[in-house]
């Protein structure tokens, strides 16, 4: 759910609503709000769209996500 709550964190950043964000996809917005709320998974390729569409690096998206996760590994070892 970290890669949601970040996409979510970005659109708003970027100023845009989840109808805005649908309409620059060509998307409903209820399938905007589906990805947002967990209902809905996303591939890379839609991650990648959102990447560029929204306007945030998708490669320091992943480091986020991926230094979260090491990081409650660690605390599980422990």
């Amino acid at each position: 759910m970290r890669l949601v709550q970040i996409i979510v964190d970005k659109r708003r950043e970027a100023g845009m609503s989840q109808s805005d964000l649908a309409e620059a996809l060509g998307r409903y917005q209820s399938v905007v709000a589906a990805i947002e709320s967990g209902g809905r998974r996303i591939d890379v390729i839609e991650f990648l769209e959102l990447a560029e569409t929204i306007g945030f690096d998708p490669h320091d998206v992943i480091r986020e996500v991926s230094a979260i996760a090491t990081k409650r590994k660690a605390k599980r070892k422990t």
